[in-house]
């Protein structure tokens, strides 16, 4: 901790702050910080990690948007934007980890809770809001745009044309061609996809039960290391299978029909 104490105080001027774990996600540990007089929460990105890089690149391209947003939209209060350092960078480092600090959230992660009509209501006007937006924002978003490649398809190809385990060979046996065969569509998908003039949203990605929390009446999304220039569908196949799909989509759909007429 007294690692997490120096860079606290060295970049964010904090001093004599109590730093306690917190549960975590995928991509970063998590910290609440607090000294005499407010309480944060700090995001420690592990350079040992492998995914870290892919987590961390676009802090600087990301986070002026999420700033933005949080100024210009209707998202003010419902995004977490992070604390400048004393220099106004968005992130600091060291040798082991690279840092976000921010707000502390009083509430609670809704996870695998059922949501209320209330928040399902306000859920699909975060969304709808948030897609209003695209290439006219007025920041440099090129390194956030959908490119529609598919990376690890050549790589798939490489293994299932190499030599399995046995095991692995023996469940594999039958469906290699069924494989093969998928990857060939989604490459000629993900061609046509690049050749096309399509409208690119924001879109944030990875909208899910742990990325949303509740704060007495008011929800809230969080963890937007994803935020891309897409179509508006990279956010909403994330509710094509809920059970409240039907009513997301009656919002959504109205605001935006109501958002294009104004």
């Amino acid at each position: 901790m007294d690692r997490l104490q120096n860079m606290l105080k060295d970049y964010y001027g904090l001093e004599y702050a109590e730093i306690t774990p917190q549960q975590g996600g995928w991509a970063a540990l998590a910290f609440r910080v607090r000294d005499v007089k407010h309480t944060y929460f700090l995001k420690v990105y592990e350079k040992s990690r492998a995914s870290t890089p892919k987590w961390t690149a676009l802090i600087d391209d990301y986070v002026p948007v999420l700033l933005w947003l949080e100024e210009h939209s209707r998202l003010k209060g419902k995004i977490p934007v992070p604390i400048l350092t004393k220099d106004g960078s968005y992130q600091c480092e060291d040798d082991e980890g690279i840092y976000l600090l921010y707000e502390y959230i009083v509430g609670d992660t809704i996870a695998d809770t059922k949501l209320t009509k209330d928040q399902v209501r306000q859920l699909a006007e975060m969304i709808a809001e948030l897609h209003r937006y695209g290439e006219e924002v007025p920041l440099v978003t090129s390194a956030m745009r959908e490119s529609f490649a598919v990376p690890f398809l050549e790589q798939l190809r490489s293994t299932l044309d190499g030599e399995l385990p046995y095991d692995l060979g023996e469940v594999l046996l039958h469906h290699i061609e069924s494989l093969k065969n998928l990857m060939l569509k989604i490459e000629e998908l993900s061609e046509a996809l690049k050749n096309r003039d399509l409208r690119m949203a924001l879109c944030h990605t990875d909208v899910h039960g742990w990325n949303l929390m509740s704060t007495g009446q008011l929800l809230k999304l969080i963890d937007w290391e994803g935020l891309k220039l897409a179509l508006v569908e990279a956010d909403l196949m994330s509710f094509a299978d809920e059970p409240y799909f039907t009513e997301f989509m009656r919002i959504y759909e109205n605001l935006c029909e109501y958002a294009q007429s104004v």
